[in-house]
């Protein structure tokens, strides 16, 4: 991913040239490249749209342009960038997507645990499958994933979130938030194995 450029052209720094002084222009430029795979790679599995999460991580950056002066330098500044990325994403979603429906409570919480072993397990029949391949159909499958399954799922198993702390950030109930992380993990296995059984 790329940021644009006010001028569309990202200019290389020369560290020799210029006595190598570095310009705060220049430091902020090494700054995002820095971090700008991470915090694009946390809002396009937030928001499931690489378009999206490039307008959120142009936001994001913008507001760390703002606060260069210190975090610029900070040892902080992945987890501001990545809290920062969170919110920004959770907000969009808020702002511009339709609201989220209530979900009935699973009478049975069979299914939520050991989800990345059952992935894997799902997967057997396709082990000579390189990890970049099976990373990619997950990621894709991920954002095919309705907002108020995938936001959650990416949280718990992204981010290593709770249960509670997701129910807290997404400001709903911890049985919805259950719900869905199951639905979305049902989801995902129909997904992955429709996706396997084509091939």
């Amino acid at each position: 991913m790329k940021l644009r450029d006010t001028n569309g052209v990202l200019q290389q720094w020369d560290p020799a040239g210029d006595s190598g002084r570095m310009t705060t222009a220049d430091r902020f430029e090494l700054f995002v490249r820095r971090y700008q795979d991470m915090v694009f790679g946390t809002a396009v599995r937030l928001l499931g749209n690489p378009t999206e999460a490039e307008d959120v991580a142009q936001t994001v950056f913008l507001r760390a342009f703002e606060r260069f002066a210190v975090i610029g330098e900070s040892p902080s500044a992945a987890g501001w960038l990545k809290t920062v990325t969170t919110n920004a994403c959770l907000n969009y979603l808020s702002r511009y997507r339709a609201r989220w429906r209530l979900f009935s409570e699973l009478g049975d919480d069979k299914g939520t645990e050991g989800f990345e072993e059952t992935l894997v397990a799902d997967m057997a029949a396709e082990a000579a499958m390189e990890r970049g391949e099976r990373d990619a159909r997950i990621e894709c499958a991920l954002r095919g994933l309705p907002d108020h399954q995938r936001v959650p799922l990416v949280l718990f198993h992204f981010d290593d979130l709770s249960y509670q702390d997701i129910a807290t950030l997404l400001g709903v109930s911890l049985g919805k938030v259950k719900t869905d992380i199951h639905r979305g993990r049902e989801t995902l296995r129909r997904q992955l194995r429709t996706d396997c059984d084509t091939r």
